[in-house]
């Protein structure tokens, strides 16, 4: 058989530091990735003996288990993002998506190991992951969000960011690293709810005597999928002093927005209405506005979805040293590749079943 092809993957995680002290080592890092990866993608670890080298024969579980426990995930996570960089390119434009995701049992309550919680980048229009951090133990997302923004360093794109990290000082970090921010509200900041509903409440009350229209805008699109009928109502407000009154000490960087998306739901007779607020720097439209919230949950349904549906993350119980979070990037990956080959027309829980009937598509997935 002829051997695997030279990827990207194989070209971008050459240079990963091996963990292990060398008179120990029997197999090679690279091979030992490469493995875990068609096995994450399919559990194909017989092809790789006619494909590589593997002059020791096929490592067993124990090698996987050390090597992955204790890789430097940062130093995983590097060559990931250069990997990342050079098949997606750059996200100018795009909107990346920031949310967080727990592998839900990985955890060792004997030891006192709480389950580990990542918080990951999703560019929507691309479909890919950019990258992942790891909350830190009697920690939270906080101090994870600015650790991955810097390894990010993604300018010209819109980052959007759920509630609970709609934070002054996240929003200047994305301002000083030359991308724009569309931040959640919700009553988790009581006080600048509060500000927000009121100053909607008054310019709609005024809407057509003290603002223009530039200022307060509005727009409205339907959607209709799966029996359910969704109404997106959506308006912003850009008047200077309306902005003064919420930023009177310019805590938020640049903010040029307050945006309010009313969803309305009807599945059946049910019939359900949210409200949501949103703090930005965008200058554009109201249907820029819109399209970047709606844009962010994204994550929810192409990446958090994904990875407990089509490859059981959250039954996954690796908990020793690093492994939870190492063996996630390698979800991570094949999450990105398997779409990456358009030639089957199916979702990727299906693509996965097809790598593992048909050595063929496994090559062409992990070539994509």
């Amino acid at each position: 058989m002829e051997p695997c092809p030279t990827t990207t993957i194989t070209t971008q995680f050459a240079t990963l530091p091996d963990p292990r002290v060398e008179r120990t080592t029997r197999h090679a890092l690279l091979d030992l990735l490469t493995i875990a990866l068609c096995a994450v993608i399919c559990g194909a670890a017989s092809l790789l003996r006619s494909r590589r080298a593997l002059p020791n024969g096929i490592p067993c579980h124990d090698p996987f288990g050390r090597v992955f426990a204790r890789l430097d995930p940062v130093e995983l996570e590097h060559c990931f993002l250069a990997w990342v960089r050079s098949v997606a390119g750059e996200v100018v434009g795009h909107v990346v998506a920031v949310d967080g995701k727990t592998l839900r049992r990985a955890h060792d309550r004997a030891h006192g190991k709480p389950a580990v919680h990542l918080v990951s980048a999703w560019a929507s229009a691309s479909r890919l992951v950019l990258g992942q951090v790891a909350v830190e133990a009697k920690s939270n997302e906080l101090t994870a969000i600015p650790a991955l923004l810097q390894l990010l360093d993604r300018r010209d794109c819109t980052v959007t960011i759920d509630a609970l990290d709609c934070q002054t000082a996240i929003a200047r970090q994305i301002r000083e690293q030359g991308a724009d921010y569309v931040l959640a509200l919700k009553e988790n900041q009581p006080t600048l709810v509060a500000k927000v509903a009121d100053g909607f409440a008054l310019a709609r009350a005024n809407a057509g005597a003290d603002l223009a229209p530039a200022q307060y805008a509005a727009a409205l699109t339907i959607g209709k999928d799966h029996r359910r009928l969704e109404r997106r109502r959506a308006w912003l407000i850009s008047d200077p002093e309306s902005l003064a009154y919420l930023n009177p000490a310019d805590a938020w960087a640049d903010l040029r927005r307050i945006g309010l998306v009313e969803a309305e739901r009807r599945i059946g007779g049910q019939v359900s209405i949210e409200t949501r607020y949103f703090l930005s720097n965008l200058a554009g439209t109201v249907q820029a506005l819109a399209g970047a919230v709606r844009a962010h949950w994204g994550v929810e349904n192409g990446l958090h979805w994904i990875v407990d549906v089509a490859f059981r993350e959250d039954e996954s119980r690796v908990r020793e040293g690093h492994g939870p979070e190492n063996l996630a990037l390698l979800r991570h990956i094949a999450r990105n590749l398997l779409p990456q080959e358009r030639t089957a027309k199916c979702g990727v829980k299906a693509r996965r079943l097809m790598c593992g009937w048909d050595e063929s598509y496994l090559l062409k997935g992990l070539a994509a």
